[in-house]
Parts: structure tokens; sequence; C-alpha cells
């Protein structure tokens, strides 16, 4: 794919903010025509004033994943003025932070409603044209908690394990109609999930500070946050690796956009679960008690 053979449509979800507005701004400049989708009217509004500050060819959409009749709405105010969806960008996502026995039930469908059903929902509502036209690609964005879990990070990692199983399937499913998918794994890089992980998090505070996992939450913390301090990596390299993978004629099954990501791929080659788990856990500060 490439915008210079003619102008060729993008979706992006969750795309106000973070890697979503990187990799849309960087399409957009690059000859796409890219609808931006997003929850937030305030920053819609923001992107909408720099797309005409920049006369790039971008719109923005109001879309919750979460909400069928939402997704269904965006889509079709795509398809209406162009016809198409040449790329579909599932970027919408939430980190919870809480331990398996601490975080409740509404919690844990609140993740995977956004991270893993919002994905089903919106690729499901974008594919039946790509399937007809035989063309189009999905680039699902994972991370390094798609292939690793971090301690207190279940419910956030496991819904990336089952971002990149969904993924397995569609290249599977899809290959015969020429729709591509590609999943895209960045590792530590500073947008604002951290910040609304911190939110989320605020209801088990107490748990956090005082109850049975509270070591492990203190290495968890000090480790992601010594994970960030040292990443140098950008949403805007993040939007570079997303703009190859949308270009390459014959794209990868996955592209690793941070030096952890690789790593951690090549970690899972060759070491065995019980080497890989000390390295987790060494890194976290994850202990047995005495």
């Amino acid at each position: 794919m490439n915008a210079e053979r003619g102008t060729e449509t993008i979706l992006i979800t969750g795309a106000s903010d973070g890697l979503g507005r990187a990799a849309a701004l960087l399409l957009a400049e690059r000859g796409y025509r890219v609808f931006a989708a997003g929850r937030s009217a305030e920053k819609r509004a923001q992107l909408d004033s720099l797309a005409k500050e920049k006369r790039l060819p971008l719109e923005t959409l109001e879309m919750d994943v979460s909400d069928d009749r939402s997704v269904e709405r965006a889509v079709a105010v795509v398809h209406q003025k162009t016809g198409q969806i040449d790329v579909l960008i599932n970027n919408a996502g939430l980190a919870y932070f809480a331990t398996v026995e601490d975080m409740n039930m509404e919690d844990w469908r609140r993740q995977f409603e956004t991270n893993f059903f919002g994905v089903v929902r919106v690729t499901r509502a974008a594919l039946g044209k790509m399937r007809e036209r035989r063309s189009g690609r999905i680039i699902m964005i994972s991370s390094v908690s798609g292939l690793v879990t971090p301690p207190a990070q279940g419910a956030y990692s496991v819904s990336k394990h089952a971002m990149e199983g969904l993924s397995n399937a569609l290249r599977h499913e899809l290959y015969p109609f020429r729709v591509k998918t590609i999943l895209i794994e960045p590792g530590y890089i500073v947008t604002n999930i951290q910040q609304t992980a911190v939110e989320l998090a605020q209801p088990y505070q107490e748990k956090i500070q005082k109850g049975a996992y509270a070591k492990v939450y203190r290495g968890c913390w000090a480790g992601a946050n010594r994970s960030r301090a040292k990443s140098k990596t950008t949403p805007e390299d993040c939007a570079r690796v997303i703009l190859r993978a949308i270009e390459a004629p014959k794209p990868k099954a996955r592209y690793a956009v941070t030096p952890l990501t690789t790593a951690i791929q090549w970690a899972k080659r060759l070491l065995p679960d019980s080497a890989l788990d000390a390295l987790i856990r060494r890194r976290y500060g994850v202990k047995r008690e005495e």
C-alpha cells in the first residue's frame, strides 16, 4: 500500500491521544485520508484544529469501542464518505493495575470490553467490505505484555494475549481474501495510558499499600517506572513502524517497536519458562515471603 498510488483511507481507534494520535498525524502527512476515532470531544477538537492548521487530510470521529451502535455509526460514516476502509488500526485501550485476586470482576469485564471485545467489534464492522474487495490491512496495536505478563498487570496482559490470539486466527481466516493482519508490539512508551492506569488504580489503593500483595505492588511500580525512565522510544517512533507495516509489500506478522520487545521476543524463543520467570521476578522485585 502506498498513498502515492491514490488516496487510501485509514481508520484509527483511540486516535485522540498517545500512539494513535502520533500515527494519525504521520499517516495524514504522508497523504493518507485518516479518520481518527476517539471518545473525548475535547481531544478530538484539538486534533481537528491541528489538522486544519496543517491542512492535513484528517478528520475525527466520535467512537466508543465498547458500544455497538457507536462503532456501527462511525464505520458507516467512513464508508459513506469514502466507500471503503483500506487500513484499520485497532489502537484503543486502557490498563488496569491490580493483582488477579484484588481486581474486582466489574473491572475485569471493563478491561476486556475495551481491549478485546472492542477490537472484535470494530474489526467485524470493517471487515465485510475488505473481504468483498479482496484487499485491506488490519493493524493490531498489541504490547510487550502480549508476550510476557508482569505481576499486577495480569488483566491488561491477558487482554493483549487475547489480541495476539485473535490476530493469529484472522491471519489464517483472511488469507484467502488477501486481507492482511499485522501485530505491532510496543514496549514501554510514555503516553497518557500510564496516567489513566494510575487513575484506574485509585479504588485499590488500600490493598496496594497495606494488602497481602503490598510488596508485589511496590516492586511492580518500581520496575515499571525504571523501564519508562530508560525508554527512549516515542509515540512518533511507533507511528513510523506502523507506516512501515502499512506500506510493506509483504508485511511481517508482527513488528517489535522497542528494544525491550525485541529482547523479549528472543528470550521467549531461547529461554525455558523457568529462566524467563526468574528474569521477570528479578526485574519487578518479586521475592518469596520468609
